[in-house]
């Protein structure tokens, strides 16, 4: 691997050398922006057009990989329960007539009325926004779809990826559901689902919608789904009220607790926040994460042993994180 980023430490017998081959030359930490000391918006760096991205040749591998070891997922656009109706209403000519609250209160509700198991409210902000990419609609609504821990406590084998994409679809569906729905009351609504990646980084506009806190394992940490759960979100123009963030103690847990780090196999959690384009945050390394993560269908060691995400454990750390924060 001399004169590429990948440096090595993750090699041993489950790392296909053809994969490791088609590492660039260029870190995926420094497009990712690991050390800048300056907010700017996130460069597409996976799950975007691989005709530009750097990685685009890694990300073909995996996907050819995936494709051709879990044939379950090759038609998710009809199987794993479909990804909904890919045409949007039209937008009413008319605007429905309502307070921000009111709507607010009516979007939150149809959404966990269709197939959503959370919802939360943020205004977009430009540094969620991928380089290359507009986005002039002032709202973004996130919705939160729980999986099936007993399937992602199956990572990093097939069963576990198949659940991530049945929940990538459920997600998908219920996004196009609100945006319709918000359509149908006469204002713009665009929707977006996994995996591949949409104009914003969904995570930090989670957080901000009060769906949870990220973890050092690099995924939010929600109070009642820990990190076992998938992300769609809906843009939109309806007025709405914003959430706030929702700290409940799982960022003060994750410096202490050693879990995901230690059940990492190549060793891509650091133990410490680190800065990322001017914020300091947990920070998973991709060059170390990446190569495991394709050889293995998308992983999810970190977050399926994490002891939020686990039914029987995170109930009894929120109640003690809440009584530490009285």
């Amino acid at each position: 691997m001399t004169g590429h980023a990948f440096d090595g430490r993750v090699l041993d017998a489950t790392i296909d050398p053809e994969q490791l081959s088609l590492f660039p030359e260029i870190s995926g930490n420094t497009i990712n922006g690991l050390g800048e000391a300056q907010v700017r918006p996130p460069s597409p760096i996976y799950w975007q057009d691989p005709r530009s991205l750097a990685h685009g040749q890694l990300q073909n591998w995996m996907l050819e990989k995936t494709r051709r070891d879990v044939p379950e997922i090759m038609e998710m656009r009809h199987g794993l329960g479909g990804r909904g109706n890919e045409e949007r209403a039209p937008v009413a000519e008319h605007r429905a007539e309502g307070t921000a609250a009111g709507f607010t209160t009516q979007v939150k509700a149809y959404a966990l009325s269709a197939e959503a198991d959370d919802v939360g409210i943020a205004r977009m902000q430009p540094e969620w926004i991928y380089e290359g990419h507009t986005v002039d609609l002032p709202n973004v609504i996130i919705v939160l779809v729980q999986m099936d821990h007993a399937e992602l406590a199956a990572a990093p084998y097939p069963p576990s990826v198949v659940e991530v994409m049945r929940q990538y679809n459920r997600g998908t569906r219920a996004a196009r559901a609100v945006a319709d729905w918000i359509r149908q009351h006469g204002f713009q609504a665009i929707p977006h689902g996994g995996p591949v990646g949409g104009p914003l980084v969904m995570v930090p506009a989670a957080i901000a919608a009060g769906l949870g806190e990220l973890g050092k394992h690099g995924s939010i940490i929600h109070r009642r789904f820990g990190s076992s759960f998938r992300l769609a979100a809906v843009l939109t123009d309806m007025p709405l009220e914003v959430d706030t963030p929702d700290a409940f103690g799982a960022d003060g847990f994750c410096e202490n607790c050693q879990v995901c780090s230690r059940a990492c196999p190549p060793d891509a959690i650091a133990d410490h926040k680190q800065t990322v384009r001017g914020v300091e945050k947990w920070y998973v390394d991709f060059d170390r994460c990446v190569p495991y993560f394709n050889q293995t269908y998308g992983c999810g060691i970190c977050i399926a042993v994490c002891p939020w995400s686990r039914p029987e454990v995170g109930p009894k750390l929120l109640q003690k994180m809440l009584r530490r924060l009285k």
